[in-house]
């Protein structure tokens, strides 16, 4: 059986956020340039919106409300290993609703904030990469043993509806300025900048 669109969308997204998270923490250990304070600020909180606009809104919900169903369904000794994402999911927002925090403690109050941003983005970036791990290495597999094609098709009619600007598609409208800001000054393997 070949690989459903959805399974390749859903490891493109993750390849695409551990990017984004990995020049994210590139980015702010670095620190704003002299003279570029302003844009360094705004760049950091352009990505920390995708990071809560994209895969916290639009790619969470997705699996919560569609595969992690029909693989529990299917694969009920999953169970513990689902709960446990769907807690991840839960947690996720808020944690990046601490992350804008903390750039505005670090930007507004000074650089003695720095240190404890730095933080929050490592123990962020950990997190998030063992949760897409736990999913890659656990549901993902047990998805395509034991998924029906009606469930495939569901699927990948979800996932194909909004795909990730940072996956190659083009962002909607309303994203457009978003993704220009980040690709111009993100560092590679996002942006061109820096």
């Amino acid at each position: 059986m070949s690989v459903p669109a959805s399974l390749r969308i859903i490891r493109e997204e993750h390849a695409a956020l551990a990017a984004m998270l990995r020049s994210l923490l590139w980015l702010i250990r670095y620190g704003p340039e002299e003279g570029q304070r302003q844009r360094f600020f705004d760049t950091v909180r352009a990505m920390l919106f995708y990071i809560d606009e994209f895969p916290e809104r639009l790619h969470h919900p997705k699996e919560s409300d569609l595969l992690f169903p029909r693989v529990a369904k299917r694969a009920p000794e999953l169970l513990p290993v689902i709960d446990r994402l769907e807690q991840d999911h839960m947690k996720g927002e808020q944690q990046v609703r601490e992350l804008q925090h903390l750039l505005l403690a670090w930007e507004w109050l000074g650089e003695e904030r720095r240190e404890a941003f730095v933080q929050a983005c490592e123990r962020y970036l950990g997190f998030y990469l063992e949760h897409m791990r736990l999913e890659e290495q656990e549901i993902l597999p047990a998805a395509q043993r034991v998924l029906e094609p009606a469930d495939w098709q569901a699927l990948d009619e979800a996932f194909e509806a909004n795909r990730d600007p940072l996956t190659g598609h083009p962002p909607g409208p309303a994203y457009e300025r978003l993704f220009q800001r980040i690709l111009e000054v993100a560092p590679a393997p996002i942006g061109l900048g820096a």
